[in-house]
């Protein structure tokens, strides 16, 4: 992926070089269709969207209109914010998030040329692209390796807490395809599993939690949804008062108090996914563009947790760990 990446970057290079963005293309303000699940515009990870396209000479409120709009967490608004961004005709869109929101705009739009930043699913997998290198037709982003990743956390879950033999999993409907990876690595490990299905709006996280504590599930791992942003400390407070251990696909859920997460850097995917953005507006086929993988992996252990929890870290863990939260 890397090559891949470093020949279409040089492309970016030459068109920087032939055409300055701020000198030659001030005429013009160019649209960005921003469409998320929840509303994350302030989160770290997307103002290192913003500032990577001001690197590039895409400057919001200059040669540059943010079209922002979210779905509050609420799927069935999907299509209409959709149709809502669409006829603001922008000249590209951006999707970080769940799956239902790239469905919802291929919906809305025929042509408009579409980056993902697939935090949930895995878009070859899932057919929204042929394949990682050419992905053809109008789509192109980031993936963080969903359909790879799910099994990698429920290893080092069993190495971080050896004795643990149930596990309480977390899903929605946007996970199904993480599930199905996490159903055939707890096989393989030798865990149960006790899946607990959040299906509507508002999540009822007080039944859920009762029933991992009636099903005596040993830890709780929970799969990466957007949906579940909103309840990033709400979720890690509850686990604590469970007394459960847990396990989250991204480091914002362990720096509020999660025990451990093992993810990609989403600070480096949005930063990337911009670079896709910029080079679509300098003229690129999104179709051309390789589906970059995540390559800056983070692993974070939370000690205060883990000391809470009368847990004691395996030095392993401890040695990988590329943060620990003192």
């Amino acid at each position: 992926m890397t090559s891949r990446r470093s020949v279409w970057l040089a492309g970016v290079g030459m068109l920087t070089l032939s055409r300055p963005a701020a000198a030659q293309q001030a005429e013009r303000v160019w649209r960005i269709g921003w469409f998320a699940t929840v509303d994350s515009f302030r989160e770290p990870f997307s103002q290192a969207f913003v500032r990577r396209l001001q690197e590039l000479g895409f400057v919001d409120g200059r040669n540059l209109k943010i079209e922002y709009r979210h779905a509050g967490g609420r799927l069935e608004r999907m299509p209409e914010i959709a149709a809502e961004l669409e006829r603001l005709k922008p000249d590209v869109y951006f999707v970080g998030g769940s799956e239902a929101n790239l469905i919802a705009l291929k919906a809305a739009s025929r042509d408009t040329p579409i980056v993902v930043v697939a935090t949930d699913y895995d878009p070859v997998v899932t057919g929204h692209v042929t394949n990682l290198a050419r992905p053809g037709g109008r789509i192109t982003g980031v993936t963080p390796l969903q359909s790879v990743l799910p099994a990698k956390r429920l290893e080092l879950l069993k190495e971080l807490l050896p004795s643990a033999r149930r596990v309480a999993v977390f899903t929605t409907a946007g996970t199904v395809g993480q599930l199905k990876v996490t159903q055939e690595a707890a096989r393989r490990l030798g865990l149960t599993l006790q899946v607990l299905e959040f299906k509507t709006e508002p999540f009822d996280y007080d039944a859920a939690f009762a029933d991992a504590v009636r099903g005596k599930s040993d830890v709780l791992m929970v799969l990466g949804s957007a949906l579940f942003f909103p309840a990033r400390r709400r979720i890690p407070e509850m686990a604590a008062k469970a007394k459960l251990p847990t396990m989250f696909h991204h480091a914002q859920w362990a720096d509020v108090g999660g025990l451990a997460s093992y993810g990609f850097s989403f600070s480096d995917m949005f930063r990337r996914a911009a670079e896709q953005v910029a080079a679509i507006l300098r003229g690129a086929k999104a179709g051309d563009i390789p589906m970059e993988q995540g390559s800056k992996f983070e692993m974070v252990i939370n000690l205060r947790t883990a000391r809470a929890l009368g847990l004691t870290v395996p030095q392993s863990i401890m040695l990988r760990a590329d943060r620990v939260i003192e």
